[in-house]
């Protein structure tokens, strides 16, 4: 435990904790907007494609900045939910989590979106000739095929979102142990003297964390994919 300071303890944490509820948080919408826009037509689909994609074109404080304005307690978004239901973001950890979820969206659905368009059309049609509703051949056909994909999506947006650090700065600033996640604390302490040591810490544990993340992802897609082809 005194490899690193309880600072830096609370910054890894915190940054764990941040990452899962973006992910887990966003997996549900992420797999639905691939969905649409690998199988369905509708207007404004690329309008859709082009705002899911957004934040990785725009620099991450224009993201964090846009957060701020609609999520803080003086925006549309964020004034209404702090009235009606006591929610907060700005300088939250909670902002954190959507700032990361916000980053991380784009690789996560266009992960499984290429899982879905991977899928051969013929055997959704096929289930649906049978009287299957579009719900149900989705469940019972398409999720178990895109499974590799979708962990492979959530894992991504996983290491994205500990990774995560200008759009979070200017949307939650940098508060230890409320929103100051790790490349916030590596940032921190590069700017006092005597800092460059922890900074190096954590730049090894965030590597670590990242590694592992992109492993497990190749290793659980592999064995799922071996799975679903024995069956």
């Amino acid at each position: 435990m005194d490899w690193l300071t309880p600072e830096a303890w609370s910054a890894v944490v915190l940054s764990l904790r941040v990452s899962l509820t973006a992910t887990l948080v966003s997996l549900p919408l992420g797999v639905f907007v691939a969905h649409a826009l690998a199988r369905w037509s509708f207007p404004g689909k690329q309008v859709l494609n082009g705002l899911v994609h957004l934040p990785l074109i725009l620099p991450p404080v224009v993201t964090g900045y846009l957060l701020l304005l609609t999520f803080g307690r003086q925006g549309p978004v964020g004034g209404f939910l702090d009235q009606c239901c006591g929610i907060v973001f700005a300088f939250r950890w909670t902002g954190a989590a959507l700032a990361a979820a916000v980053m991380a969206f784009p690789l996560m659905v266009r992960a499984i979106r290429l899982s879905i368009e991977a899928v051969d059309p013929g055997l959704e049609q096929a289930a649906a000739t049978l009287g299957a509703s579009r719900l149900w051949v989705f469940a019972t056909v398409t999720l178990p095929m895109i499974l590799p994909g979708i962990l492979t999506g959530a894992i991504l947006a996983f290491a994205k979102a500990m990774g995560e650090f200008g759009a979070t700065i200017t949307f939650v600033s940098n508060i230890p142990g409320e929103t100051q996640t790790l490349p916030s604390a590596i940032y921190a302490f590069l700017q006092v003297p005597g800092g460059e040591g922890t900074a190096i810490k954590l730049v090894l544990v965030s590597v670590a964390v990242a590694m592992a993340a992109l492993l497990a992802s190749e290793v659980l897609a592999a064995r799922m994919a071996r799975r679903l082809g024995g069956t």
